[in-house]
């Protein structure tokens, strides 16, 4: 099992940036896809971006792309998540999740961190 820590959410206003970071640990993740969800108020969990251990293979959602870079430090076993011109719609619980294949569902994931609380105030 692997164990992630989220850190770097807060309250931004909008149109700033925000890098938020999970750790990862427990065993090894050379196998592991990396990624992350968010969950906004009132909402069902939804998708945003996946790395590969391998940074040139990355997947995101269609609704952030461009605004949002995942990246990926493996000397560090750490899954970096820059958000850029955040919106207020962009308020949300972010979790990150880890896997050994490739999935858009929430259901497919079975190692999630606690979740970081974004704030966009506009």
């Amino acid at each position: 099992q692997v164990h992630l820590v989220e850190s770097g959410g807060g309250l931004v206003q909008a149109g700033d940036s925000l890098r938020l970071s999970c750790e990862a640990s427990g065993r090894s993740l050379r196998t592991y896809w990396m990624g992350w969800f968010r969950q906004p108020p009132g909402r069902e969990r939804e998708f945003l971006a996946l790395i590969g251990y391998i940074e040139i293979s990355t997947i995101y959602a269609d609704s952030v792309k461009g605004r949002f870079t995942i990246s990926r430090d493996n000397a560090k076993n750490t899954v970096y998540l820059q958000m850029n011109n955040l919106k207020p719609e962009d308020t949300a619980v972010y979790y990150c999740v880890a896997e050994e294949t490739v999935g858009r569902s929430p259901s497919h994931y079975n190692n999630w961190g606690q979740g970081t609380q974004v704030t966009v105030s506009s």
